[in-house]
């Protein structure tokens, strides 16, 4: 199974980091975390993005706040998928990560998440790799399941209490 790039700008990512590591631990998805800064370590990220592929991934994670250019630069130097995952500061919640994930030049494309989206940029990986991976795609359809099955339990306690 190939495995996923989480990378991220910033130990201070890093809680926002764990929600996706968690996620890839639980389906069994093999993955590697390091902290590559797009304007300290440029060369250091551009090295991981552009052997990526080699070195047996098959997406990666870029989480960054702020600035948040990580995910661009790490997708102008592959072919895999990135996906973004801008994370809250204490100076625009957000935001500012978010636009900066988000806004791609053509030709560059950064799947992006919504903000602190960990959970969901992990689910995104799984997918990408569930398209080759049937197990995998299976583990992702039996989660599907599994949370149709708890919303319906709650309504149905809903109904219980208010609809009699």
């Amino acid at each position: 199974m190939k495995k996923v790039g989480i990378v991220m700008g910033s130990d201070s990512d890093l809680p926002v980091v764990r929600k996706a590591i968690d996620t890839l631990a639980s389906f069994g998805v093999p993955y590697e975390v390091h902290i590559f800064s797009a304007h300290r370590t440029p060369e250091e990220a551009s090295v991981f993005a552009s052997e990526a592929r080699k070195n047996g991934f098959g997406a990666i994670i870029a989480a960054a706040g702020m600035a948040a250019h990580l995910a661009g630069a790490l997708a102008a130097r592959t072919t895999l998928p990135v996906i973004g995952i801008p994370c809250s500061s204490n100076k625009l919640d957000g935001l500012d990560a978010l636009l900066s994930t988000v806004q791609m030049p053509s030709g560059i494309p950064v799947a992006t998440v919504a903000v602190d989206g960990a959970v969901n940029a992990a689910l995104i990986a799984i997918q990408i790799l569930g398209v080759t991976d049937a197990e995998l795609a299976a583990k992702l359809d039996a989660k599907r399941a599994s949370d149709a099955e708890k919303v319906l339990q709650k309504n149905a306690a809903v109904e219980a209490e208010f609809n009699k």
